[in-house]
C-alpha cells in the first residue's frame, strides 16, 4: 500500500489505532482523526516511526464542518484519500463488565441522539465527503465497523441500532458507488474485543485488537467483487 492515503476516524485508541497501525506498517500514509487530542498526538508519533507523512486531525465526526475541514485538509496536503475507515464509535463494552446503558423507556434523548450520530452519523458524513474525490479518480475504499449484538442484551438497543444501520448504508453506497469503481464494505470484528482502556480482568479474558490482524489491509484492498458486502478476517483473510 505505498503511497496510498488512507484516513481513520477513532484512530486515536482500540480498532482504529490496530487499523491505523497496520496500515502504516503496509506502507499507506495514515491520517488519523479523533476528539481525543492526546492520545490522538501519541498514536500520530507511535505512526510516525512507521510512515513519517502520518498526520493527526482533530475531528468531531458529528460535526459536518469538522469532517468537511478533515477531509478537505487530506486533500490538499496529499492529493487523494485513497481509503477511509468509519471507526468512530461509542460502544457499551457490557463484555468488559461496564455497566450497562439505560433500557430504552429510561434512556435519555441526549444520549441516543449521540449514539447514533456518531456511530450512524459520523459514518454517512465522512462518506459524504470523500467520495467525490475518490469519484474523481474512480478509485477508492469505504471500509465501516458492523457490531452485532443480541436482543437479550438490555441496553445495547441505541448500539445496535446504529449498526444494523452502518450495515444498510454499506449497502446501499456501495450500489451508489459501483459505476465509479468506488468499494464500499463493512468489517466486522466477530467478537467482542479489549483495547488498551478494558479493565485488566477483561484483557486476560479476551483478544485484544491484534486478533484482526491485517484485516484492515485486506479490506483496504478487496476487489468490486466484494462491495455492499459484511466481511470478517479468518486466517489470514477476509471472508463474507
Amino acid at each position: 500500500m505505498k503511497g496510498e492515503v488512507v484516513s481513520v476516524t477513532g484512530g486515536a485508541k482500540g480498532i482504529g489505532r490496530h487499523a491505523a497501525r497496520t496500515l502504516a506498517r503496509a506502507g499507506a500514509i495514515v491520517v488519523v482523526a479523533d476528539t481525543d487530542v492526546e492520545r490522538l498526538d501519541k498514536t500520530a508519533r507511535e505512526l510516525r516511526e512507521l510512515q513519517p507523512d502520518a498526520t493527526a486531525l482533530p475531528t468531531d465526526v458529528r460535526i459536518e464542518a469538522d469532517v468537511r475541514r478533515m477531509v478537505y485538509e487530506v486533500v490538499e496536503r496529499f492529493g487523494k484519500i485513497d481509503a477511509l475507515v468509519n471507526d468512530a464509535g461509542i460502544v457499551p463494552h457490557f463484555n468488559w463488565g461496564i455497566p450497562r446503558w439505560p433500557r430504552v423507556r429510561f434512556l435519555d434523548k441526549t444520549f441516543w441522539d449521540s449514539v447514533i450520530q456518531t456511530n450512524l452519523g459520523g459514518t454517512f458524513l465522512c462518506t459524504k465527503y470523500v467520495v467525490p474525490f475518490m469519484e474523481e479518480r474512480r478509485s477508492g475504499h469505504i471500509i465501516n465497523l458492523w457490531g452485532g449484538g443480541k436482543a437479550q442484551n438490555h441496553g445495547a438497543c441505541a448500539y445496535v441500532v446504529s449498526k444494523d444501520a452502518i450495515r444498510t448504508f454499506t449497502r446501499y453506497v456501495a450500489e451508489e458507488e459501483r459505476e465509479w469503481n468506488v468499494c464500499v464494505i463493512a468489517i466486522s470484528p466477530r467478537q467482542a474485543i479489549a483495547t488498551e482502556d478494558a479493565p485488566e480482568e477483561a484483557k486476560k479474558r479476551l483478544p485484544g485488537p491484534e486478533v484482526l490482524g491485517d484485516g484492515f489491509v485486506l479490506a483496504a484492498q478487496a476487489g468490486m467483487d466484494l462491495t455492499g458486502n459484511t466481511l470478517e478476517y479468518q486466517d489470514g483473510s477476509l471472508v463474507i
